[in-house]
């Protein structure tokens, strides 16, 4: 899919106050990952729904998180055109927009590069649901897709499947796209993901990993979802 510029700053002649407030949280977001070494650079990328304007925001290619303003962040519609923006969309855009089609539960996605995460990817290993909040977050196992070259529609096609049912997933090779129903909740994912991958390694010197049951699994998402903290 090639993307087309179809309205260039505005949309329908004022943004909305939530698209704006979008964009500031995606920046705040980029910082937060860098700052917590969840990315190094200028990798990873990270998007948000904008449900009522039927579009995404997304981090521009190539722009060093502590220097993306406010205009850089693109608004791309479900069609794959750009609606707004100063920058060129990160190159995994594709990427973002098949998740959203996909899942109508998912509203962020922050795609990260941490060094535990990326030791399961370029091994090509899942990282097991033996870890209480990995579970609850994730849904299970974190599983690994098979490799697909960066940028690319079939790599969206291969997070789509490898995401079902779950909240996160591992890209072969590459790193890890974790989800949820605010940008918060996303880099929560990605923080539990990358500490459970750590947790994993160290759990093998000590013998291996002892996985929960899929009862137990359901149980504690069900638990996160409906009862965990203080209500919405």
């Amino acid at each position: 899919m090639s993307l087309h510029i179809i309205c260039h700053g505005v949309i329908g002649g004022n943004m909305s106050i939530h698209a704006e407030q979008i964009r500031r949280e995606v920046i705040a977001t980029g910082l937060e990952m860098i700052k917590s070494s969840l990315v190094v650079g200028t990798w990873g990328n990270i998007s948000a729904r904008i449900p009522e304007e039927n579009l995404m925001a997304i981090t521009p290619s190539g722009v060093d998180y502590e220097t993306i303003e406010h205009d850089d962040i693109v608004l791309i519609d479900m069609e794959g055109n750009i609606v707004s923006g100063e920058k060129k969309p990160s190159i995994e855009w594709q990427l973002h927009l098949a998740i959203y089609k996909a899942r109508q539960d998912i509203q962020a996605i922050v795609h990260t590069h941490s060094t535990y995460v990326t030791a399961f990817a370029i091994a090509r290993k899942g990282i097991p649901g033996s870890a209480e909040d990995l579970v609850q977050i994730v849904g299970g196992d974190v599983r690994v897709t098979d490799y697909v070259l960066p940028g690319s529609k079939e790599l969206g096609e291969r997070v789509v499947i490898a995401l079902e049912d779950r909240m996160a997933c591992i890209m072969a090779n590459h790193g890890c796209v974790a989800t949820g129903r605010t940008l918060k909740e996303a880099l929560k994912t990605a923080f539990v993901v990358e500490k459970s991958a750590q947790a994993t390694v160290y759990a093998q010197s000590l013998g291996g990993v002892v996985e929960l049951s899929d009862e137990d699994i359901d149980f504690m998402r069900d638990f996160y979802l409906n009862h965990y903290g203080q209500g919405r």
